[in-house]
């Protein structure tokens, strides 16, 4: 194994920064490590979406937005973070299919029903099997970016789960990269 020294540049927001860390890797193999430590110049592009959904549990479609975002940051190479900014939502990527939309919702509700009985109740709140479900499908996913595109496979779409709902609440995506 040999150890070697590698730079990573990037600008962000007019300002840049190296990183100039360690790198080890195979002593076959060092010759190439120039190759796979160059990046460039990395760009980050950060916007919000708000959804105040009308119904306690939702399943929202939100590809179309996240591809909107993803061609407005200009990022042609890269990946996209989409993240619920809170502990009572989620999201996922899976087919746009109203019977399987349907289906992981009752599955969710069998692993975590809406009981009384739940420690968190305790604290005045009541949406204990929210915090749960949230838990079960993530807070977000992270889909690369090729050629300027979200690159999903044929039946993926993003989706926003909301467990708590009829309230604001924010989803973060940043789209990273070249």
């Amino acid at each position: 194994m040999v150890i070697r020294r590698g730079a990573i540049h990037y600008t962000h927001q007019a300002r840049s920064f190296s990183i100039d860390a360690p790198l080890a890797v195979p002593a076959n193999r060092a010759t190439s490590l120039k190759h796979c430590v160059h990046l460039g110049t990395m760009k980050f592009h950060t916007e919000y979406l708000t959804f105040h959904t009308r119904r306690h549990r939702e399943y929202v479609h939100i590809t179309p937005q996240v591809e909107a975002i993803v061609e407005k940051s200009g990022i042609k190479d890269g990946m996209v973070l989409v993240s619920a900014m809170h502990i009572t939502a989620g999201v996922y990527v899976n087919d746009d299919e109203s019977g399987l939309i349907e289906d992981i919702d009752k599955w969710l509700e069998g692993l975590a029903p809406f009981r009384e009985d739940y420690q968190h109740h305790q604290t005045g709140e009541d949406n204990g099997d929210s915090h749960l479900k949230a838990l079960l499908i993530h807070h977000q996913v992270i889909m690369p970016v090729t050629k300027g595109k979200l690159d999903l496979g044929t039946w993926q779409r993003v989706f926003y789960a909301e467990f708590d709902g009829q309230r604001a609440k924010r989803v973060l995506v940043k789209v990273m990269g070249e």
